[in-house]
This record gives C-alpha cells, structure tokens and sequence, in this order.
C-alpha cells in the first residue's frame, strides 16, 4: 500500500527580480488584510484559526494522506489566503496520527507520458508553495515517504512525532524524487545518508535518526505533536512579521547563492529593517527594559 502512494520532486527555483522589488515595496511592511478561507470550501483539507496561527490538515484518510493533484491545489489555496491575512503569523501543516503523507497518487500519475508530464509541468504547482512568505511547520506524525517527506522538507521546521518515519522509496517505481527530494535532503542529512535513502528506497529514519542528522528540530509525544508545533508557530507570529519574512528569506537564500552574496543579502535585509516601526519600537523596549509591542510595520 505504501510503495504506491509516493511522488516525485521540483527544485527550489533561485529567487527572482520580483522577489527582490517586493523587499523594498512598502506593501511587504504593510499589506492588507485578506479574509482567509473556510473549510467548507476544501475537499481535501482542513483548516482551522488558532490565534495568530493558521492549521491546516491533510485530510485523505482512506488514501494515508496520498498527495493528489486537488489536494495540494487546496493546500496553495489555503497557504496563500493565510499568507495575506494579516491576523496570521505562522502556519502549520499536520497530517493524520497514521500518515502526514505517505506519497503522491500513483493512481493519478502511472499512466502519463513524458510528452504529459514536460507539457502540463507535472508536479510544478507543487513548487508555489515556496513562495508562502510566512514560516510554516511541519507536524509529522507517522509516515511521510516520497512526496510526503518532500512537502515536509519544503516547509521552515519540522516536528516530528515519536512514530514517525521519513523516507524517499521513489526508485522502486522505476523514477526518482520529484519535488525535492534529491536537492533538500542533501543539505538536511548529508551526500551519503540522502544517497542511500535514494538509491535503495530502502533506507528509511525514524523520528530520533531524522533529529541526529537534523532532518527534523525537535520529537514530541504523539498527541502533543500539534499542540506543540502551534505553540512555537505563536511564538513567531508575536514577531515583527517584517523581521520574520525577512529571515525566512535571508536564511533561504543561503541555499541558493554563495556565502558572500548571501551575507550580503542579509545586511541589506538588517538595513531594510531600520526603516520600520518595529526596529524601533523592539530597541527602545530593549532599552527599557520592557516588552516590545510589535505592530507590524
């Protein structure tokens, strides 16, 4: 069951121009808020307010969670709608206490063609939900194989529970990771331990190997998993939101340029800040010895 519910990966793409003028924009320190969406409108998922913090919960049981094209369709719709609502700092993404995602929908892709797959850019929209600019977490209970362990690796942290297990099998169907899987788990676990993982399909980490190699940021009892990954998803959301987008992208960016073009996006991004209300506000408070109250911009 789980060998047919794998997928393949995309590569995070090198930030564009776009990105950088939106740095500087004024609408990146102060944008408007967006109504989010409501779960009646998903068939997929399933999402939920908590404070500060949007969760959302893969929602195919029957299919241990497997990545359908519609699913992760919803999954860019609700990411972005929390993406523009300002009463959101941070989200979350968790599966069932069985699967977060035990792969892609092999049903759905086992009968395309590379003249389908070239032309249609299977998989591609998977990759927008790298342009989400607030911090996500993962929430991983149980299996998260192929494309599952790839959406767990597209997101800023992942928690994982006591009985979870990652993995990319993606060889024993004759193809290899698609959406990631050979670019992020390199930089996560290193050469040797993401080739053999590959390579076999055999090779799978349960939760404590996923933290030594530092797949993972921290192993939760199972029922405190979501519990736990809200509460730090808050603790971000009570951030300057501008400071916190901004590391986000500061930090991705040393995966995508050299180290000194990356330091040097970094202090262009510390410099941006000083022209926020909130550097101000968090020195002073500093200064006085008291709490920052961040508003923002």
């Amino acid at each position: 069951m789980l060998r047919t519910l794998i997928s393949p990966s995309i590569t995070r793409p090198l930030t564009s121009n776009k990105v950088v003028a939106r740095t500087f924009s004024t609408a990146f320190i102060q944008r408007q808020a967006v109504a989010g969406t409501t779960d009646d409108n998903y068939t997929h998922i399933l999402t939920e307010t908590k404070g500060k913090v949007g969760l959302i919960t893969l929602n195919r049981p029957k299919a241990l969670n497997a990545l359908c094209s519609d699913l992760f369709t919803e999954l860019n719709q609700a990411l972005k709608s929390y993406d523009n609502n300002d009463n959101i700092g941070a989200v979350v993404i968790t599966g069932s206490k069985k699967a977060f995602a035990a792969g892609a929908d092999i049903k759905e892709m086992k009968d395309n063609t590379f003249i389908d797959t070239y032309k249609n850019n299977f998989l591609g929209h998977w990759a927008e939900m790298i342009d989400i600019k607030k911090p996500i977490i993962a929430a991983v209970n149980g299996y998260a194989l192929g494309g599952g362990c790839e959406l767990a690796m597209m997101c800023d942290i992942i928690y994982a529970g006591e009985k979870a297990v990652f993995g990319q099998p993606e060889i024993k169907l004759g193809v290899i990771p698609g959406a990631g899987g050979t670019q992020r788990l390199v930089k996560a676990v290193g050469k040797s331990k993401a080739m053999e993982m590959v390579l076999t399909g055999n090779v799978n980490l349960n939760a404590t190997e996923a933290l030594n190699l530092g797949l993972v940021s921290k192993v939760v009892p199972i029922d405190d998993l979501v519990d736990e990954a809200v509460k730090t998803a808050g603790v971000i959301a009570s951030m300057s939101q501008p400071s916190v987008q901004m590391a986000k992208e500061a930090i991705n960016k040393s995966f995508e340029v050299p180290l000194n073009a990356g330091l040097r996006w970094e202090r262009i991004f510390f410099q941006t800040l000083f022209g926020t209300a909130d550097q101000k506000e968090g020195m002073n408070a500093f200064a006085e010895k008291r709490a920052a109250t961040f508003t923002n911009k």
